[in-house]
């Protein structure tokens, strides 16, 4: 009990909270400040935007319910480490591996190969909840894309509308460019406005990246404390127990004195036939050795022998181009004479 006593509780994860509160609050400054810009941004297209912020808040949401449920885990292991297993109440994220923590909580530390199964289930108990954000993450930059395209093809078609408006016979050239300008005002007012949903989805897919940031620090940090807290009492401590030798020798029945001598003699049997085979299995080895030593002697004959071949051919060709280089000069010398 008093070792369960010495461990240091699980720290709580209200930091990583604070954070996500705090970068929501410079968020919605930021939104403050920027204001009229934006209120005209987000009529252009309502209808997406306004489902572009919807799942973005919903987002929000679900990323703060990932740090708070950790909240209750991190009472139970506390609880149990202090002694009160019992009164701990059920876990949702440990129901797995409850029983280990109520052991190491009573002084009875589990190994950590008996437990690392179950800390895997809980980190993808922790992994799994994550999931949606990183896919809502995903789907804000796609409906901000989406809105986008709709905006540039909506554009697109009122371009061609005006131009097959335009008078195609003879008629005054400034009359024509200021029908084409009046036509033309609408869809070049709106292309900027088209790229509202991309503005919206990506500065949603921003929020929601850092929040879920925090959340994964915060499950990090989790596992990684309970996983020091078991290992802490896993290792030496079933090794120290006392070995029950007392008890085994007074249940044990009496022997008769032949016993021990018939017990003997079988074990000099058995000694004397792994002598043997180590024997022979020694005979075996050096006479592989002395084969091996054969023929790393007989290549190194061979590479020797190869050698000489190469330099005998090396000064035969040298001597060949001497002889051709001579004969050469004196074909030379008898063309000048």
């Amino acid at each position: 009990m008093a070792a369960s006593a010495a461990s240091p509780p699980l720290t709580s994860p209200r930091i990583y909270l604070i954070r996500m509160v705090v970068f929501l609050t410079l968020a919605g400054f930021l939104a403050f400040v920027l204001y009229r810009q934006i209120v005209p941004a987000f009529m252009a297209n309502p209808g997406l935007n306004g489902l572009i912020l919807g799942v973005a808040l919903i987002a929000v949401i679900l990323s703060f319910g990932q740090v708070q449920r950790l909240f209750r885990e991190v009472r139970y292991v506390n609880r149990v480490a202090e002694g009160g297993g019992q009164q701990a109440g059920t876990p949702r994220i440990l129901a797995a591996l409850a029983p280990a923590l109520r052991d190491r909580g009573g002084g009875r530390p589990h190994g950590q190969a008996a437990f690392q199964p179950l800390l895997d289930t809980v980190a993808s108990r922790l992994d799994e909840g994550r999931e949606i954000l990183r896919y809502i993450g995903g789907l804000l930059i796609l409906l901000g894309l989406l809105g986008t395209f709709w905006g540039l093809i909506d554009t697109l078609s009122a371009v061609g509308n005006v131009i097959r408006s335009m008078r195609a016979g003879g008629g005054d050239a400034a009359v024509m460019f200021d029908e084409l300008k009046s036509g033309l005002a609408v869809p070049l007012s709106g292309i900027g406005l088209s790229f509202s949903a991309s503005l919206f989805g990506l500065a949603g897919s921003l929020v929601i990246g850092f929040l879920d940031l925090q959340a994964g620090q915060a499950h990090t940090r989790f596992y990684n404390e309970l996983e020091d807290w078991l290992v802490t009492g896993a290792g030496p401590a079933p090794a120290a127990a006392p070995v029950p030798v007392p008890a085994t020798v007074a249940v044990m029945p009496a022997r008769s004195p032949e016993a021990p001598n018939r017990e003997l003699a079988e074990a000099m049997a058995r000694l004397g036939t792994l002598v043997g085979d180590s024997t022979s299995h020694s005979r075996s080895s050096t006479q592989a050795m002395a084969n091996l030593a054969e023929g790393i002697q007989g290549l190194v004959q061979h590479m020797r022998a190869e050698q000489q071949m190469i330099r005998d051919w090396v000064e035969a060709q040298a001597s060949r181009e001497r002889e051709l280089k001579q004969v050469l000069d004196r074909i030379a010398r008898e063309r000048v004479e």
